[in-house]
């Protein structure tokens, strides 16, 4: 997952996932794109170009020059939209004809640019659709630039007209939520020569993180080091996470302690850029008239402080189960001393276990029967009509990613490999193509976009129903090992993990807040403390890894990691649920598919039977962590 910041100085938490039009601190989707979209490679593997392996972009466009059509209407379009610029508030009529007009703008350019997109990720070394995707990219630009106008001229109609409009014209009903937090949002935004000015900053305010990325990912080098063979080969981010799953262990500590020296050579500079990110925060939540950091963070889903700290202090209330898988680890990897750069390698030896596709899909279609026959059938379909393109190709996008225009099916971009990891993702992807396909075909473009707070909730749940399933019926003991640590390792990653990410932000930003500087002697201490409570006494905390703060991006667009705690509690509860209760639950999670983004994260998971404001579902989610360790403990 990765983030963004809107140029109007707000900072819009989403993934890559998501791209937005921002105006003045409210989020208006334009499309969505579940999960990251990687980095492009070109690889030469085996071609599969049979048709039930590869997707049907024509279902978009049957050709280049309806694309080339649509592509010229949207700028007629744009030009109708801009045409009501200083109208909206002089009637309900002049209101509600703006908005359709730009919802209509808005669906005709996501679709644009949503086909030369994954039209580009097919092959990216065709230069038909790389000059595509340019020019659809910078069309959607031009869009946001003509469009700007629409909700400052809603914010200054008066509370008491744009309630008396409502009133006379029933087709603003639409825009019920879209205008009501509009009117949510008021409070924090200014007047328009000081949205101006934030507006001409945004560079400036964001230049932290983007000083970052540069040191990061182009400046900053690593060692050579010794791989298992014994050859010299240059350390970089890319093998690095490769190196820490290696069986030698000689290779994981040259690995971990070769990364970590080149980021103590930067920690000087490293703590100044977090730092300056974590003062912008707290300026830009003074600014905003926010109470601190944390709440203007959270505002945009309407989530209250109180959901963060339960996060925070469930998990800490059950981290003696963290430090007793520590203690299963350093046992089954036979090691005296367990450190930082054992926490990676696989404790339990690899099995043998492949699956072609249409295994996959098996595997897959079965476990997910919980969820009902419609939901497989459409499911089914998806599979059958071109939702999905497969394989690896030479020049085709990695990696793994679910999208799709409004008022089209959904599209998942796979490059299946056959391993169980495959598996999972085939289940995760098909999970947001579904949430889409509800979403898409139940709720109206405006509201039809759901949140990243609940996006990880329905792909999640598919993956925790095939684990479910697998479990159940596996034979090998092996094999069961193998799917228990896989479970264990995705709970102590996603949810044990990224609270501690969570917690770290918001004691940083406290103390930034209180006026204590953040120097790197600083960050460090509290960084060390959080690991030495987080894996417990039996976890040499090495001196290197106080640094890994370094390293993390997400602290740039902070308040943000804590999703993937509460996304993954929310879904291993739902799919509990789903087993448990069975139709009703069921039935309950499906309307919240359909729900979309027409209301607040935390109400809409409410409609599918989690109440993610307690406690419960992060408790349930650890309870089954103990469950999980507890038989791998039995069966080691």
């Amino acid at each position: 997952m990765k983030t963004y910041a809107g140029e109007e100085g707000n900072i819009v938490k989403k993934a890559v996932s998501l791209i937005v039009i921002v105006f003045v601190g409210l989020v208006i989707p334009l499309t969505i794109l579940n999960d990251i979209k990687p980095i492009r490679r070109e690889v030469q593997t085996m071609s599969n170009t049979q048709d039930q392996y590869t997707w049907k972009l024509e279902d978009i466009y049957a050709s280049n020059e309806q694309w080339e059509n649509d592509y010229q209407q949207v700028e007629k379009m744009m030009q109708g939209v801009s045409n009501y610029q200083g109208k909206m508030g002089e009637s309900a009529v002049a209101l509600v004809e703006t908005l359709q007009a730009y919802e209509k703008l808005m669906m005709l350019t996501e679709k644009v640019f949503t086909y030369a997109s994954m039209k580009q990720d097919e092959d990216n070394s065709n230069p038909v659709y790389q000059a595509l995707k340019d020019r659809a990219s910078d069309l959607s630009t031009k869009v946001h630039a003509n469009t700007s106008f629409i909700v400052p001229e809603i914010l200054n109609i008066p509370l008491e007209t744009l309630k008396k409009f409502r009133k006379e014209e029933k087709k603003l009903s639409a825009y019920a939520f879209f205008l009501d937090e509009l009117i949510r949002e008021k409070p924090h935004v200014l007047s328009e020569k000081e949205e101006q000015l934030l507006a001409q900053s945004g560079e400036v305010i964001s230049a932290s993180g983007k000083i970052f990325r540069m040191l990061n990912n182009a400046d900053l080098s690593f060692p050579n080091i010794k791989n298992e063979q014994g050859k010299e080969v240059e350390l970089t981010h890319g093998n690095y996470q490769k190196f820490m799953l290696s069986g030698d262990r000689s290779v994981r500590k040259d690995a971990f302690n070769a990364l970590y020296s080149s980021y103590r050579g930067h920690k000087n500079t490293l703590a100044a850029t977090l730092s300056s990110s974590v003062k912008r925060d707290i300026f830009m939540a003074k600014v905003r008239n926010y109470q601190s950091a944390l709440d203007a963070a959270l505002y945009s889903d309407n989530v209250p402080p109180e959901v963060y700290d339960n996060l925070i202090e469930t998990v800490r209330k059950n981290l003696p189960l963290m430090h007793r898988y520590v203690d299963l680890r350093k046992r089954l990897l036979g090691l005296e001393e367990l450190h930082m750069y054992d926490v990676y390698t696989p404790v339990v030896k690899d099995v043998d276990w492949e699956f072609s596709y249409p295994e996959a899909m098996d595997q897959v279609k079965e476990a997910l029967a919980p969820l009902g026959n419609e939901y497989v059938k459409t499911m089914t379909e998806g599979f059958d009509s071109g939702w999905v393109d497969v394989y690896e190709r030479k020049s085709k996008t990695s990696g793994a990613y679910s999208w799709g225009p409004y008022g089209v099916h959904p599209y998942v971009l796979l490059n299946y490999q056959g391993s169980l990891h495959d598996v999972f993702t085939v289940a995760h992807e098909m999970g947001h193509a579904m949430h889409s396909y509800y979403s898409y075909n139940e709720q109206p473009y405006i509201d039809a976009h759901y949140s990243i707070f609940t996006a990880e909730v329905a792909s999640t749940v598919n993956e925790a129903l095939v684990m479910k399933h697998m479990l159940k019926n596996v034979k090998d003991k092996d094999k069961k090992l193998f799917l228990l640590n896989h479970y264990l390792e995705q709970i102590r990653g996603t949810l044990i993990r990224q609270t501690m990410f969570a917690e770290f932000e918001k004691v940083i930003h406290q103390k930034a807040e209180a006026g204590e500087p953040l120097t790197t002697e600083k960050l460090n201490q509290i960084y060390h403390q959080l690991n030495v409570d987080y894996y417990g006494p039996n976890m040499v905390i090495d001196e290197n890894i106080d640094y890994e703060w370094a390293r993390i991006p997400h602290f740039y667009n902070a308040f943000y990691v804590y999703k993937y705690a509460t996304g993954i509690s929310a879904a291993t509860y739902l799919s509990q649920q789903i087993v448990d209760k069975g139709d009703s639950a069921v039935e309950s999670y499906t309307q919240f598919l359909k729900s979309g983004g027409s209301d607040h994260p935390l109400e809409l998971l409410k409609k599918a039977g989690v109440d993610m404001s307690s406690p419960q579902p992060v408790q349930e989610t650890l309870n089954l962590f103990k469950e999980l360790l507890e038989e791998m403990e039995k069966l080691t």
